[in-house]
C-alpha cells in the first residue's frame, strides 16, 4: 500500500477543529467533522489525535497563541519604561478589534477548561506563560493580578456585546499597577 506524505496533515486537522469550533462550538467538534473539515480520511483525524480531548489540547494550545503572541510582540512591553496599564490596554483593545469570531473562540475553548481537566494544564499554560511576561516589568502577584483583570475585561466584552472601553481598561490596570 502506498503511503501519501502530507507532513502538513496534522496542523490541517487542528486548524480544521479551530473552524469547527468556530462554526459549531464545541459541542459540533468530533473526529467526523474535523475530517470532513480537513478534508482528510477519517483515520488521520485519529491517527494524530486518538481522542477528542487530545485534539481540544493542540487547538487550545494554538489559539491561546492569540493574545500571548500580541503581548510578547509587543516592543512596548519589551522595556522597563513607559505607562504599562496604557500599553496593554492598546494591546487588549487592538486583539479585541481583530476577528470577533476567532477573539470568541479562543475564549471558548479556553473555558471548556472549566469542564475538561484535560485543557487545565494549557490554560495554565496560557495564564503562566502571559504572567511571566508582565513579571518583567512587575513582580509575580501584580502580573498574575494584571492577567485576571485582562480576562475579566476581556470576558465583559465578549459576553455583553459592549464595546471595549480602552480609557476604563488603562484606570482599572492602573490601579493594579505599583
Amino acid at each position: 500500500m502506498t503511503r501519501r506524505h502530507d507532513p502538513d496533515r496534522r496542523q490541517r486537522i487542528i486548524d480544521a477543529a479551530i473552524r469547527v469550533v468556530g462554526r459549531s462550538g464545541i459541542a459540533g467538534l468530533s473526529h467526523r467533522t474535523v475530517a470532513a473539515e480537513a478534508d482528510v480520511p477519517l483515520g488521520s483525524t485519529t491517527y494524530h489525535f486518538a481522542s477528542l480531548d487530545e485534539l481540544l489540547v493542540a487547538a487550545l494550545r494554538q489559539a491561546n497563541e492569540g493574545l500571548a503572541a500580541e503581548i510578547r510582540g509587543s516592543d512596548a512591553l519589551a522595556g522597563p519604561e513607559g505607562d504599562l496599564a496604557g500599553q496593554l490596554a492598546r494591546l487588549i483593545g487592538r486583539w479585541l478589534g481583530r476577528d470577533r469570531t476567532g477573539v470568541e473562540l479562543e475564549y471558548e475553548l479556553y473555558l471548556a477548561a472549566l469542564r475538561n481537566p484535560a485543557l487545565r494544564p494549557v490554560a495554565a499554560e496560557w495564564t503562566d506563560g502571559v504572567s511571566e511576561i508582565l513579571a518583567r516589568r512587575t513582580d509575580p502577584a501584580t502580573a498574575r493580578a494584571l492577567v485576571a483583570l485582562l480576562d475579566g475585561i476581556c470576558l465583559q466584552v465578549l459576553l455583553t456585546d459592549s464595546a471595549y472601553d480602552e480609557d476604563y481598561a488603562r484606570a482599572m490596570l492602573g490601579r493594579l499597577i505599583p
